[in-house]
């Protein structure tokens, strides 16, 4: 069993309070994202451990596709090689990428080579959902997996038929984004809270003097640019983005079941409880017992089954009664101060949210 991991996250009233962050950190401004670009490529220079054409017809297609254009004709030919390999092509368009500027790409091998390790990247189309060619892709693939095998035994670490090209694709068509003609703009907020919204609210009117954003709801804070009075939309943003908000969050006790991971924000309350916890073992054991017959004697051995079962039940380990809505410093000294271990304290966790004593919302990885 891998030993867990106890984070508790606490901020103590006493010493510190929440901390202040910038805007554009709690934001997304409307219009302002990236886009997913998508195309399907091939990767050449391989050694030996590209696609095997009888398990990827659609690698030979390409290849023999690509070839033509460069102006080989392998029609009716049959074409085995072993150093290329099939791929999707994947990249994030940025906002307010230009002609000309590069971005990085993910390649990811799509048929059963493998490993990407030392091939480089022909020449790629990347579509956007809208079926427009925006970028092309092509270069040397860095891959982070390696791959080993013998005749008997393979090692494989990491992914060795994935990796990434940095800087590998050029735009070569612009987004059609005019954030000048925008003269409202709306503030998404990455985690809805009415608290943080007004927060946002108040900072941004104070800011500029006057009424220029208006909470929607817990999730938008309006921005009207006419009466920011500033001389353009990008500016009003950039005065805007860095101003320090105190966010709110709902109180929250994050669980990762698979590694034993806890983490609970400040603001979580235990109602008054008590816990008692215990452990069942039960064991079962075979020893089975073999009877021969005497000596000279005509006979067969026989073997006998015996089966050992024993249970243990060992003492539960009691928390002393929580005051009422007890801080979480306080229930997690007791706990600790009881020896429970990071799992267990998942499960007595568990058994306070249903029983209604954690005031907190539950999320379970």
């Amino acid at each position: 069993m891998r030993i867990a991991l106890l984070i508790l996250l606490t901020l103590l009233p006493a010493f510190a309070s929440a901390a202040s962050i910038r805007i554009k950190d709690l934001v997304e401004f409307d219009g302002v994202r990236g886009n997913d670009l998508v195309g399907y490529g091939l990767v050449v220079g391989l050694n030996g451990t590209g696609d095997g054409l009888r398990n990827a017809p659609f690698t030979e297609e390409i290849m023999s596709n690509v070839l033509e254009r460069l102006g080989v004709n392998v029609s009716g030919e049959q074409l085995r090689p072993k150093n290329v390999a099939a791929v999707l092509v994947t990249a994030t368009l940025p906002p307010f990428a230009r002609a000309g500027s590069q971005i990085d790409v993910t390649v990811s091998a799509i048929g059963d080579a493998k490993s990407l390790l030392g091939g480089t990247l022909v020449m790629t189309p990347l579509n956007a959902a809208d079926g427009e060619i925006y970028a092309v892709a092509q270069g040397t693939i860095l891959s982070g997996g390696v791959s080993v095998q013998g005749q008997a035994a393979s090692v494989v670490q990491g992914v060795p038929t994935s990796g990434s090209i940095p800087s590998g694709a050029r735009v070569e068509r612009e987004i059609a984004f005019d954030l000048g003609s925008l003269r409202t703009v709306r503030l998404a907020l990455k985690n809805p809270d009415f608290t943080t919204a007004g927060r946002i609210e108040r900072a941004i009117n104070r800011e500029f003097g006057s009424r220029v954003a208006t909470m929607m709801d817990a999730g938008t804070v309006s921005l009207d640019l006419e009466r920011a009075n500033m001389s353009s939309t990008a500016h009003a943003i950039g005065r805007i983005e860095n101003l320090d908000v105190e966010p709110q969050q709902r109180a929250r006790v994050v669980v990762d079941q698979r590694s034993g991971t806890i983490v609970m924000g400040e603001d979580v309350r235990i109602s008054h409880v008590a816990v008692s916890q215990g452990n069942l073992t039960l064991r079962v054991q075979e020893q089975p017992l073999a009877i021969q017959p005497n000596p000279f004697a005509r006979g067969e051995t026989v073997v006998v089954p015996r089966t050992g079962v024993s249970l243990e039940n060992e003492p539960g380990l009691r928390m002393a009664e929580v005051p009422e809505t007890s801080s979480l410093s306080d229930v997690v000294a007791g706990l600790n101060a009881l020896g429970v271990s990071p799992r267990d304290m998942i499960d007595i966790l568990k058994s306070i949210h249903a029983a209604g004593a954690l005031h907190a919302e539950f999320i379970v990885n």
